[in-house]
């Protein structure tokens, strides 16, 4: 090798020696700074990490570089900065380009302005394709029919400066499994237990809107968030630093609703969102918090399919409103409406637009395909632009979720059984029965875990209820909507033959009618109990449900229960409460049932008074 070529090697190591020190000393120096101000004790640091108390609640090692990062917040930080100062790859595979919301907190304060220069492509396409302005916390209420919705969801929505808030992207966070695919106790246990996965994903908001609002039936309450557009951008870098990381699901607490705060806490870490749960986290509990920081500024609500829907039933006549489903059914031709003429106009514009709305319902619930959906489609719109315009569909908003009352429940009252003076208290940890007023809930649905009362009389205390699990959904059917009502309960209570606290268990199902003004449901509930043995019993249930005031409610209930041995057994409940404000009501409460004490049946009557306080 000639000895000019050797010089130019020789120089090129040389070099690269000293380039190779030179940022060892320059992250060495920043390190021992980072330790003097203490960066790696700072909330921000932590909030990046999702760390509480040094442990980071992120599962996936990808996401630390540091071999004991998730343990570890000051040497997570140190090796931030050892791979920041030597960059191995320039592009996206870069440290840099990973870890945008680390880079740029690092960078602002240790005052880092040699950095090595990297190129960012995707992250710079996908930020400029969210163009992020602002944020909504989005609420999509019940499901019905589900019991893993009956909680309600949250999930973010970033804003961009489209006109449409259709064409944002929205932030979501739930397990990796689908409960529709799974056995349902096994998806409850491996929920509770964190046997899923837990992953963020980023999709269009239309999508989000197509799969709760229309397939799943849930309207939608968007709470507009009084971030600015620097905040947002903080919440973007980090959203982009959990791409394709995982963590444990928990239903009750590492859920949806408690990992988008971690989100909202990082845009602005004097948000203390996280602070108001512990062993719980419920969606709208998390809505709750976010009024009580004060980071909601309005408030836009979207109907569901099925709100859509019941609101055509109230339009349309009753003698046109087997129209649309025998439509789209095939069983009616489009011009026998069109060209009826003893149909009035607005009512043929009505039932072809409420033909439309159960349409994509219908293909939405995989009822036809394709081809059949966009053929019947193009037909039906067609028909009805020919009908000129009509009247807008005028949904009213119903009361806001954010009015509603809280999840735990405390009761105290008075109240007789048997001629004897009994008190009464007791708690509930979550969430929503239907003697709770359901101003802001879902009508007809219920969810209830931990309910405790107890009673004292005559210097004896009583367990008179310990739910372990209570669930209902009392759905009315309709002329769209060939909806199921079920229930179920497991727990302790005193409504057995005998006199005593024995645990039950009940798997109830039926159907539900009703109207503005009140709802009654019919149901069949098989049930046991434990007492010497296991006692089996089918019982069948009539209720009215009188709802039609915001302020108060009326539930009535009779049941018939026929037991293995051939007793029977006859129970009524009659509730009255009255909403006297958002978070406080008044119950009155009559019971009455049949036992049997030394082999005769008895009859007990009971009465009591509660109010009942929500926080």
């Amino acid at each position: 090798m000639p000895n000019q070529e050797i010089s130019i090697l020789n120089k090129i190591i040389v070099t690269l020696i000293f380039c190779i020190c030179f940022l060892e000393a320059s992250s060495q120096e920043y390190k021992e700074n980072a330790d003097s101000l203490k960066l790696s004790e700072q909330r921000y640091w932590q909030l990046l990490l999702h760390a509480t108390n040094n442990v980071s609640e992120i599962d996936d090692s990808t996401f630390f570089l540091a071999t004991d990062g998730k343990t570890n917040p000051k040497n997570e930080l140190h090796a931030t900065l050892d791979a920041l100062f030597n960059e191995e790859r320039l592009d996206d595979n870069s440290t840099a380009c990973r870890f945008p919301a680390r880079k740029a907190w690092l960078k602002e304060q240790l005052g880092i302005d040699d950095f090595v220069a990297v190129h960012c492509d995707e992250y710079d396409t996908t930020l400029k394709r969210l163009s992020p302005k602002s944020a909504t916390l989005v609420f999509p209420a019940a499901h019905i029919n589900s019991p893993a919705s009956m909680f309600g969801h949250t999930f973010l929505r970033i804003n961009s400066a489209y006109e449409s808030r259709l064409l944002s992207y929205a932030i979501n966070y739930a397990a990796d499994a689908n409960p529709d695919e799974s056995n349902a106790v096994e998806f409850a246990i491996k929920g509770l237990f964190g046997g899923y996965f837990g992953r963020y994903s980023l999709l269009p908001y239309y999508d989000k809107l197509k799969e709760y609002r229309d397939t799943e039936q849930r309207d939608i309450w968007e709470y507009n968030l009084n971030l600015n557009e620097a905040e947002v951008l903080k919440m973007v870098e980090h959203i982009w630093e959990l791409n394709g990381t995982h963590s444990y699901y928990y239903f009750f607490t590492e859920n949806c609703s408690y990992n988008m705060l971690w989100l909202l806490e990082l845009a602005r870490p004097t948000l203390h969102l996280r602070e108001y749960f512990s062993y719980q986290v419920i969606p709208m509990e998390t809505v709750h918090a976010a009024h009580l920081e004060n980071i909601i500024k309005d408030t836009t609500f979207r109907a569901s399919k099925r709100t859509t829907l019941l609101k055509y039933e109230s339009l349309i006549d009753e003698e046109y409103i087997h129209m649309p489903k025998e439509l789209i059914h095939s069983r009616l031709k489009l011009e026998d409406i069109v060209q009826n003429r003893q149909i009035a106009l607005q009512q043929k514009q009505y039932i072809l637009e409420a033909s439309i709305e159960f349409l994509e319902y219908a293909f939405s619930r995989n009822k036809m395909s394709k081809e059949e959906y966009l053929e019947m489609f193009h037909a039906l719109s067609k028909a009805r632009a020919a009908l000129g315009s009509g009247a807008r569909l005028d949904i009213q908003t119903p009361p806001n979720p954010l009015n509603s009352h809280r999840a735990i429940r405390t009761t105290a009252g008075f109240g007789y059984q048997e001629s004897s003076e009994v008190g009464f208290l007791g708690i509930r940890p979550a969430y929503h029965d239907l003697f709770d007023s359901n101003y802001g809930f879902l009508r007809g649905t219920q969810i209830e875990f931990g309910d405790i009362l107890l009673s004292y009389a005559q210097d004896e205390l009583k367990v008179e209820k310990a739910t372990i699990l209570s669930i209902a959904s009392i759905a009315q059917r309709s002329e769209f909507f060939d909806s199921f009502s079920w229930r179920t309960k497991f727990g302790w209570d005193r409504d057995s033959l005998d006199e005593k606290t024995n645990f039950m268990g009940s798997v109830g199902f039926g159907y539900s009618w009703g109207n503005e003004f009140a709802y009654v449901y019919c149901m069949a509930d098989p049930l046991f109990y434990m007492q010497n043995r296991a006692v089996s019993a089918l019982g069948g249930s009539l209720g009215i449900v009188i709802d039609t005031y915001p302020f108060m409610s009326t539930n009535l209930e009779a049941t018939q229960r026929f037991y293995d041995r051939g007793e029977t057994q006859f129970l009524a409940n009659a509730v009255q409460s009255f909403r006297l404000s958002q978070n406080t009501q008044l119950r009155f409460e009559y019971s009455y049932l049949e036992r049997y004490v030394n082999d005769k049946k008895v009859k007990e009557a009971s009465s009591k008074a509660t109010l009942n306080y929500y926080f």
